[in-house]
């Protein structure tokens, strides 16, 4: 699974929109949609932030492992 499949899923399953997860890592709403189009790649202090907000490894978030 790609990175953008697995942030939209990982968000649709915390009953996320993409406002709220922005408002809640600081990251903003602009660069979720983005990543979740497959149009730009995340940094990796926001990668860091995701997987810390999901209490998930980075590997899990970059859909590198199940």
């Amino acid at each position: 699974m790609e990175f953008k499949e697995k942030l939209k899923e990982l968000r649709i399953s915390h009953n996320l929109s993409q406002m709220q997860l922005a408002l809640k890592t600081k990251i903003s709403q602009s660069a979720i949609a983005k990543w979740e189009l497959g149009k730009t790649e995340p940094t990796a202090s926001a990668i860091i932030a995701l997987a810390k907000f999901f209490n998930e490894t980075t590997d899990y978030v970059l859909g590198l492992e199940d």
